[in-house]
């Protein structure tokens, strides 16, 4: 094949990345050591939810080139979520000073440059550095992800699955460590042993592995990131009142002690957006832009149904409207069912300084398309700034690959003060929901008899309790449930006024186990229906033929006691809420239970 001419070179560029819509400027290719300004490169916004990898060694410009695309997608009205691993991207939010040499470099590219400031939100996992405290319960985060943190094999992965569907079934509401602990501690105690049993693929052996991991979990402090209040994913959805997109920063100060815990968090916030949001199909823009920073931790020796779970995750979360970016070092790092779902491209220089560097820079160059550079020399000639890159056009098409000099921030590169981060935390409209860890009665409580007291403002009950009904925070007692107080409480929600049903007294009611914690007998005849694939509940020798209730569980039985509660006119509304509910005890593709449907 003929060798092309600078000129035509340029021709292609030019007319590869002539777009139409909205687009992110990344800067100018440069084509044969040429820098040409008129020749700018660009990747359709619509396009961003088609996904991206942004690679490259270290020291090459990765963190500067998403702080670039964060502050465009904000000034454009997408929401944006970092991962700020060293603390840089902090510089959002305080407005970059020129110099001659940056003045030097903006001209070079045709970037007119101004120094702005962007809305921006700090994050810490469990308030650990400078940041709004985020928060999962162990029943949220699921045991897919839990068992990664904790490095389990396969077999006991499965196994934490039978503990969190025995959970589930028996009312144990997983919150934090302690409760998980609990569950696993009566499950192996005596008291639990045919329990245990029941559950036929978790052995004591294997149970009594994963309770020594959550010790060892909570001897390394990580009891703190898992409790309430939830954080609630939509928070990563807003927009500025000048309609900007809000750039979320989470930082992990000590991430060398917690990789896995980091990228793993970062997983659950990506599996509780998917199962939440609606589908969108294709958009003029993104609902919000993820990216993924030291995405190779997510991979390291993850298992199969890990692996497989973030495949789902990546290419079915697109059409609700979100992207995501992985950052790390080189394509290799990111396993091939997963990279070819990344459509846009931005790869900084790579060094072939070892045998092992050589082969990761050839598998780099495989995995672009055919091109008038020598990717090779290249990629290992690229300077600071400086990337290879090829996108998704707004046909679908990928658009020519092309060196190109990237734009400078118009922010700082570069931590903001501590005092102006403090200050902005401290204004956050999310600290006072989530600022104050609570601990409320769950799991922990139900198994050891007691009942925990509320530690901050998020464990008060919205609006004021009816006569009668328990006060907040404290469980029903071991072989009783208060039918009554139930029934009050939801005909208020339901109706916005107090109840008008007259307080009674609370009488206990014979339960076994799974009665006691979750499922009361009331005192209507029937016959608990088992749920598909569930261990069935045994019935006492004496107890009678019973007729089946309608689907639903405990809540279709509660929509029926609501019936009687609210009158005929409001039944069939109960039971269908409580039919609803019933069903709602499902876990998404990574085992997360997300906020809609635990509530």
């Amino acid at each position: 094949m003929a060798t092309k001419t600078t000129a035509e070179k340029l021709a292609t560029i030019q007319k590869g990345y002539t777009l139409e819509g909205a687009t992110i400027e990344l800067g100018a290719a440069i084509i044969d050591g040429e820098l040409h300004k008129d020749a700018p490169v660009r990747l359709p916004l619509a396009m961003m939810n088609r996904h991206g990898l942004v690679a490259g060694a270290t020291g090459t410009g990765k963190t500067v080139t998403l702080h670039m695309m964060a502050e465009q997608l904000s000034t454009a009205g997408v929401p944006v979520f970092l991962a700020d691993i060293k603390g840089d991207l902090s510089g959002l939010a305080t407005a970059a000073v020129g110099s001659d040499k940056l003045k030097a470099r903006t001209d070079s590219i045709g970037q007119p440059w101004e120094g702005k400031t962007f809305p921006v939100e700090f994050l810490a996992l469990g308030g650990d550095g400078n940041g709004v405290p985020v928060r999962a319960t162990v029943t949220s985060f699921g045991p897919i992800l839990l068992s990664r943190i904790m490095e389990l094999n396969d077999t006991q992965e499965s196994s934490l699955q039978l503990v969190f569907y025995f959970a589930d079934k028996n009312g144990l509401e997983l919150i934090d460590l302690k409760d998980l602990r609990a569950v696993i501690q009566f499950l192996t105690s005596d008291e639990g042993k045919d329990k245990l049993a029941e559950l036929g693929g978790l052995s004591k052996a294997t149970a009594g592995v994963i309770l020594r991991e959550i010790v060892n979990l909570e001897a390394q402090g990580l009891e703190k990131f898992f409790g309430e209040p939830e954080f609630d994913t939509a928070e990563l959805l807003r927009t500025a009142p000048d309609g900007r997109g809000v750039v979320t920063c989470l930082e992990l100060p000590t991430l060398q002690t917690k990789p896995m815990l980091f990228s793993t968090f970062l997983m659950w916030l990506l599996a509780d957006l998917f199962e939440d949001l609606p589908e969108a199909g294709d958009l003029d823009k993104p609902k919000l832009v993820f990216f993924l920073d030291e995405a190779h931790l997510l991979f390291n020796g993850a298992t199969k149904a890990f692996l497989d779970a973030i495949t789902t995750t990546v290419r079915l979360i697109r059409s609700k409207g979100v992207g995501i970016f992985f950052v790390t070092q080189t394509p290799k790092d990111v396993p091939a069912d997963v990279l070819g779902q990344l459509a846009n491209r931005v790869q900084h220089a790579l060094r072939a300084f070892t045998p092992e560097d050589a082969k990761a820079l050839k598998a780099t160059v495989s995995t672009f398309p055919v091109s008038d550079y020598d990717l090779e020399e290249t990629l290992t000639s690229a300077g600071i700034g400086e990337a290879v890159i090829t996108v998704m056009n707004e046909k679908g098409a990928p658009t020519p690959v092309a060196l190109t000099r990237l734009r400078a921030p118009e922010s700082l590169m570069g931590p903001s003060e501590d005092a102006l981060v403090r200050s902005t935390v401290a204004g956050s409209a999310l600290l006072g929901k989530y600022g104050t860890a609570v601990d409320n009665p769950s799991a922990y409580e139900k198994l050891n008899g007691k009942a925990a007291a509320p530690t901050g403002p998020a464990a008060e009950p919205v609006g004021t309790p009816s006569a009668g009904a328990p006060a907040a925070g404290t469980p029903a007692a071991p072989g009783s449930y208060d039918v009554d107080a139930e029934a009050r409480r939801i005909e208020e929600e339901i109706l916005g006024r107090p109840s008008s049903r007259p307080p009674q007294a609370t009488e206990p009611v014979s339960q076994d186990f799974d009665v006691q914690y979750g499922t009361p007998d009331y005192s209507e005849p029937r016959e608990s229906k088992p749920r598909a694939k569930a261990p069935r509940t045994r019935k006492p020798a004496s107890q009678p033929s019973q007729p089946q209730p309608e689907p639903g569980g405990m809540m279709g039985d509660l929509g029926g006691v609501l019936g009687g509660a609210l009158g005929g006119g409001l039944k069939s509304m109960a039971r269908s809420m409580g039919t609803q509910l019933g069903r709602e005890l499902l876990r998404g593709v990574f085992g997360t239970s997300s906020r809609r449907r635990r509530r």
